[in-house]
């Protein structure tokens, strides 16, 4: 199919589920249709373009090897991608001296993805509905435990495997699979349904 660099969210999932195959020519249309977006969330969280270009670069790195993770049914494709920039950004941000254990606070998550995304969006209605999916995504990680939502939140947005979060959290391998699996079946519930605590 030829790619259009003006995207709708079902365009965008489809360029997802065609990289996850590693179809290089789907990664870059993607790439050009989101990456003006997704540096400008990164420059909002790194205020320097050379640091917000790192990030944008680690984050499509990530999302090359993770699009076949990518679940349509709890994430809009431009909320997950901008997840993942803005905790790539997070991360250069560590980098540059800011060192300490990674929290996933839903609030924070919650304003940053809904006013980046609103304010980068083509028009109305896309910035709506990126505003309801961002909410709905950080209010459903906020009905979880804490370690729990920090697990989930290292190993799908930090882009760590399972051993890396256990050793991150000075955890057995089997007590974070256990919590990531858990949470992910709780996340999937609350955005099924819609419930908020």
């Amino acid at each position: 199919m030829p790619y259009d660099a003006h995207t709708d969210p079902d365009q965008l999932r489809a360029l997802l589920r065609d990289t996850a195959r590693h179809d290089a020519h789907a990664f870059r249309a993607l790439y050009d249709a989101t990456s003006p977006k997704l540096f400008g969330f990164a420059l909002r969280v790194l205020h320097k373009h050379e640091l917000a270009e790192e990030a944008l670069q680690d984050g499509f790195v990530a999302i090359w090897h993770a699009a076949a993770t990518y679940q349509p049914g709890l994430a809009a494709p431009m909320t997950w991608m901008a997840t993942i920039v803005r905790n790539k950004a997070l991360d250069v941000r560590r980098r540059q001296g800011d060192e300490g254990t990674v929290e996933i606070d839903a609030a924070a998550f919650d304003r940053d993805v809904v006013e980046a995304l609103a304010a980068t969006a083509n028009g109305p209605a896309e910035a709506h509905q990126c505003s309801v999916d961002a909410q709905a995504l950080a209010r459903c990680m906020d009905t979880l435990e804490r370690r729990h939502r920090q697990a989930i939140g290292l190993a799908f947005f930090h882009d760590l495997t399972h051993g890396e979060v256990a050793q991150q959290l000075a955890l057995p391998l089997g007590t974070v699979k256990t919590w990531i699996r858990r949470g992910l079946d709780k996340l999937k519930t609350c955005l099924t349904r819609g419930e908020v605590a």
